[in-house]
């Protein structure tokens, strides 16, 4: 669609003065980066004076040799001089696929889609919604760029199978009380479907992260279980009494267990 839709329609307007392009698009052949801007959009349009744009490509990468970089993405963008760009791209085994994000510096949109290991770290001060994806662990550091790079996140799912690597020798370490506590000081939805349990324990251990009082949790009941050692675990107590409501995914809370979440509503 971006080769046989937009590009033909873009170069009709060549009297653009100023173009904002917002397009998620699966490739064929290769990802869209600068020169392919340049050559199927920019050259068609003289007049075009400011250009900002969030594409991300996709790309089926089982027959693909030589796949590109994300250096290789950075320095086709080595001419854009009137614009701070940012590119990275992530390759995933399990789906044989790979793709590429190119933004024009400072993100503008309200949410921000499958943020990887790979996400630069930078600030994203209008983005209300994030999605937490890779097929590689998250860890410690991970976590705390996000809050950073995010910090009026409201809405945060993650899906990550992986566990943590560095989990034990992060518990193991009498050092460790230096570590900054993970703080999401406006998130009011938390999403953890699909989630491992180090990342359920993640946001509900008090030690690692810090809730507002006013969080819905979405969570499947087995992993909740396990996390929280059967509702008896003191480490994810407060973050759990804390919870605003919490969807367990149509299951119920056993009795025994509803003292643990005694402000929350369950459904």
């Amino acid at each position: 669609t971006y080769d046989e839709l937009i590009v033909p329609l873009l170069q009709r307007m060549s009297n653009l003065e100023k173009l904002h392009l917002n397009v998620y698009v699966s490739m064929k052949e290769t990802f869209i980066d600068g020169n392919n801007l340049k050559k199927n959009i920019i050259n068609h349009m003289p007049r075009l004076n400011k250009f900002t744009f969030n594409i991300r490509s996709y790309l089926d990468n089982r027959n693909q040799n030589d796949l590109p970089t994300t250096e290789d993405i950075k320095h086709t963008f080595s001419d854009f001089k009137n614009n701070q760009i940012i590119s990275y791209v992530d390759y995933f085994q399990s789906r044989r696929s790979g793709w590429c994000s190119i933004y024009t510096y400072p993100y503008i949109l309200k949410s921000y889609g499958y943020v990887t290991n790979n996400f630069p770290g930078v600030l994203c001060k209008s983005v209300r919604e994030i999605e937490l994806y890779d097929e590689h662990p998250f860890e410690y550091k991970f976590f705390l760029r996000t809050s950073q790079s995010f910090p009026f996140v409201e809405e945060l799912s993650l899906s990550n199978s992986k566990p943590q690597k560095n989990k034990l020798c992060r518990e193991s370490n009498k050092d460790n009380q230096h570590l900054s506590i993970i703080k999401f000081h406006h998130l009011t939805n938390l999403t953890l479907y699909g989630a491992h349990d180090d990342y359920i324990e993640q946001f509900l251990d008090d030690t690692k992260t810090s809730l507002s009082n006013n969080v819905h949790l979405n969570v499947e009941f087995e992993p909740l279980k396990r996390v929280t050692y059967h509702f008896t675990r003191n480490a994810t107590r407060i973050n759990c009494q804390k919870l605003k409501s919490l969807w367990l995914n149509g299951y119920g809370l056993p009795k025994y267990a509803k003292n643990y979440f005694p402000h929350t509503k369950i459904s």
